[in-house]
């Protein structure tokens, strides 16, 4: 079953530059620090490591007592750091679409420990890979883009069906969303109010 993105009419988007501002006023300017050093550190060793999948998840708030955990741990660094220097590559390459480069690089993390399913911490770490191209995906954003007339399934694939709905709203943002990356856009739909965003589950 294929997602109809459907069309978000101004209502909506200024639902969505309110939930942005909000944010940036409540998280206040360092919040995003941990990430931005990640994606920083991931830019410059074109991997990330066990350490840095640790700081992701204290910025993301995940759970770590958790049996893939204790399983990642396990893991040997080289082993974790090849499958993220290979998502890496495909988040990051241009010559195909937003949505096939978010396939490829959340399959190239799909034999990892904590990745095998469920898409909130693949997306963290894809979204460190390539700040300016990939979003975090929660269930948040799952129920925000619901209200807003988009449907989302949990069929395979999800994450880039995700990003290819992000990159359709972006597509048609008005302004002062029109430079929106798909992070802004997945800070907007986990800020929208609750009562707005529905109660859907991911």
């Amino acid at each position: 079953m294929t997602d109809q993105t459907g069309e978000t009419g101004s209502d909506g988007w200024q639902r969505l530059i309110a939930a942005r501002e909000m944010y940036t006023r409540s998280a206040g300017v360092h919040y995003d620090e941990v990430l931005d050093q990640v994606a920083q550190r991931a830019h410059s060793e074109g991997s990330i490591g066990k350490a840095d999948i640790g700081a992701l998840l204290l910025w993301k708030r995940l759970r770590a007592d958790t049996r893939w955990a204790s399983a990642l741990m396990a893991t040997a660094d080289a082993e974790v750091r090849r499958a993220t220097a290979a998502a890496m590559t495909a988040v990051l390459d241009a010559s195909v679409s937003l949505s096939e480069a978010a396939r490829a690089g959340r399959g190239a993390l799909a034999g990892l420990p904590g990745f095998t399913r469920g898409d909130a911490l693949a997306s963290v770490v894809l979204t460190a890979a390539a700040p300016h191209r990939m979003a975090v995906y929660d269930r948040r954003a799952h129920a925000s883009l619901r209200s807003l007339g988009i449907p989302l399934t949990h069929a395979p694939a999800r994450y880039s069906r995700y990003i290819a709905a992000l990159d359709h709203l972006l597509a048609h943002a008005p302004s002062p969303a029109h430079a929106w990356t798909p992070r802004d856009l997945d800070i907007a739909l986990y800020c929208l109010p609750p009562n707005s965003a529905g109660t859907d589950s991911a």
